[in-house]
């Protein structure tokens, strides 16, 4: 019996050069999947270029539901020469690894195969490349990848070329039945291996039909659900990765969801055109990543004067600068609490699952819309790449808050209340004027240097602190209530965090540990405090290079957490990379360490 019909959870990663169709592999595994019964989830780590390089998709295939990337390879399927040298580090003993002699050739002759694993028999050639071109060319290598890891997987083939006739059918008749002979091509391949190597290819998951009728989205269409949920009806922003993908979500949808989509010329027409939109009374997003959101700062500052409310999405990016296009980071928080001249009240979601990332983009725009402010929502490159099936998202929990008045003729803009927030008229509604000026004015609207009226108009807006405090989301508490050591973690980090966590507790259900998952960054919930104060020991994961959040949290809290382990080389944290550094924190493991470790791989 081989080793794979013992796991309930294999990990399968695929890795070529950009540009051989590494995503159509995905695509069409991620369904064929699911619709099999199993548990998924998928993530991809790619280079910024078009050609070339070296991309990977990691595919986990469960018996139970599974959301988290792990360092853990079982079978690597390779699809150019420099897959495995690329992903070495990954490689153990006990991966399989499967691809083309042509692709496996350079690692024979350089000698590296002896230093990459010790179990030779593990490697396995197949040909994808003479059979792709005995169908029609190289074109089909990935179809026929495709179908040999379904076939190994026992992936029904009816429901294979289910979806190979969806996805190809609108290319013409020859292109589909050339990719269904190439399917068919890839199943062989993948049966004759498995009558061969019996002792290493077993696999024998448990399926469930009810996870047939899941949803298999990822974190971008969590939060494009979110904004159509939230009544979005004005997008405008410049392509930049990795928040183009909501944009074209979005642009996708806007016929039937009556929104408007626009491709500005840059970052800072995108913002200010937004702001426009919702100055006319429309829930409005513009979408950037941290390098184009430092052109929109200034536009963040006119949101604050104005009061005009405007949901920000920023999927993050390593930095400074362009940095690392594609790959992932926290290092934006700072960036999006300090952004604008002057002070003015914001409020910053940063979520961590799908359903935490739909219901918070749509209360993002009542908040907005209730306090007259900007609200960002922070993502990143791992979080909207993300796939993983749920059963639904929470459609209950929708609730949308009109905050519109209609004008009268006395009506002034900046009326000031005990609150700070004036209700909120927009042009042509009413019979009042709805005057705004970017420089400092008076309650009607007007331009104004008269330094008391100045300042009664900032207490007025930070004013709403005080309220928006009060709507403040709380954090996410994962573990027993009477812990003596608490994790902290915020955004994309949740999954990895929280399925480390349950294997440390699954061998030592004793343990007093527990997982605080920031959900809203800023301003706080009052129960943070509590929750901090009550632990012996905290820890905080996060991936950036200077802690932002262990920062915020001092700054704000006055405590101080001392043991920090930080990641920035653009990759996310890993379940193994988690459980390691918590069970030094745990004194499972000796540490030698620092109490701030920096992760590099």
């Amino acid at each position: 019996m081989g080793f794979l019909s013992e796991k309930e959870d294999i990990s399968l990663v695929l890795c070529g050069e950009a540009g051989q169709g590494i995503q159509t592999v995905e695509a069409i595994l991620a369904q064929a999947i699911k619709q099999s019964g199993y548990h998924i989830f998928s993530t991809k780590e790619y280079m910024s270029r078009v050609r070339g390089g070296q991309n990977s998709t990691e595919i986990r295939v469960s018996s139970h539901r599974v959301a988290s990337y792990v360092n853990r390879i079982d079978i690597l399927l390779a699809l150019s020469s420099g897959a495995i040298k690329h992903l070495k580090d990954r490689i153990s003993d006990d991966t399989l690894i499967i691809g083309d002699p042509e692709h496996l050739k350079t690692v024979k002759e350089e000698g590296l195969l002896g230093k990459i694993t010790q179990n030779t028999d593990n490697f396995i050639e197949i040909p994808l490349m003479e059979t792709a071109q005995d169908i029609g060319g190289l074109i089909f290598t990935n179809v026929i990848a495709a179908g040999f890891i379904s076939r190994i997987l026992n992936i029904p083939k009816e429901i294979f070329d289910g979806l190979i006739s969806d996805m190809f059918t609108r290319k013409g008749s020859q292109i589909l039945e050339n990719d269904l002979k190439a399917g068919e091509a890839g199943y062989r391949i993948g049966h004759e291996l498995m009558e061969s190597k019996s002792e290493l290819i077993q696999i024998s998951l448990s399926g469930q039909s009810k996870v047939r009728d899941e949803l298999l989205i990822n974190g971008t269409d969590a939060i494009g659900f979110g904004c159509l949920a939230g009544n979005c009806k004005f997008m405008s922003s410049y392509p930049m990765t990795p928040s183009t993908p909501l944009q074209r979500f979005l642009a996708g949808n806007a016929h039937e969801f009556e929104l408007v989509y626009e491709q500005a010329e840059d970052e800072i027409a995108a913002i200010n055109i937004a702001l426009g939109a919702s100055y006319a009374g429309a829930r409005s997003i513009v979408a950037t990543s941290g390098s184009g959101f430092a052109l929109m700062e200034e536009a963040v500052g006119l949101a604050g004067m104005i009061e005009t409310p405007l949901v920000i999405y920023i999927a993050q990016r390593p930095g400074p600068a362009v940095g690392l296009p594609t790959r992932t980071s926290q290092e934006d928080l700072n960036l999006a609490l300090y952004s604008g001249p002057g002070e003015f009240p914001r409020i910053i979601f940063a979520p961590g699952k799908l359903e935490d990332a739909f219901i918070l983009t749509q209360k993002a725009f009542n908040l907005a819309e209730k306090y007259q402010i900007p609200v960002f929502v922070l993502s990143d490159q791992y979080f909207v790449d993300c796939y993983y099936n749920l059963p639904s998202l929470p459609l209950e929990d929708v609730k949308n808050e009109d905050y519109l008045v209609k004008t009268t003729p006395e009506y002034q803009r900046y009326l000031i209340t005990h609150d700070g927030i004036t209700p909120r008229g927009i042009p042509g509604y009413g019979d009042g004027l709805v005057v705004v000026d970017s420089d400092e004015h008076d309650e009607e609207g007007h331009i104004t240097e008269n330094l008391n009226i100045r300042t009664k108009m900032v207490d007025k807006r930070l004013k709403k602190i005080k309220q928006i405090k009060k709507d403040a989301i709380s954090p996410e508490l994962v573990g027993p209530e009477d812990y003596q050591e608490l994790v902290v973690g915020w955004g994309s980090t949740y999954w990895p965090i929280r399925e480390a966590l349950e294997n440390i507790l699954e061998s030592d259900k004793e343990k007093k540990i527990s997982f605080l998952h920031m959900k809203q960054v800023y301003p706080f919930h009052k129960s943070v405090v509590e929750y901090l104060e009550r632990a012996e020991d905290v820890i905080i994961f996060e991936n950036n290079a200077q802690g932002q959040l262990a920062n915020l949290i001092k700054l704000e809290t006055g405590l101080e957490i001392q043991e920090k382990v930080l990641k920035y080389n653009g990759m996310p944290f890993s379940v193994e990379e988690v459980e390691e550094n918590l069970k030094k924190f745990m004194g499972l493991e000796n540490d030698d360490t620092l109490s701030v470790r920096e992760v590099s791989s």
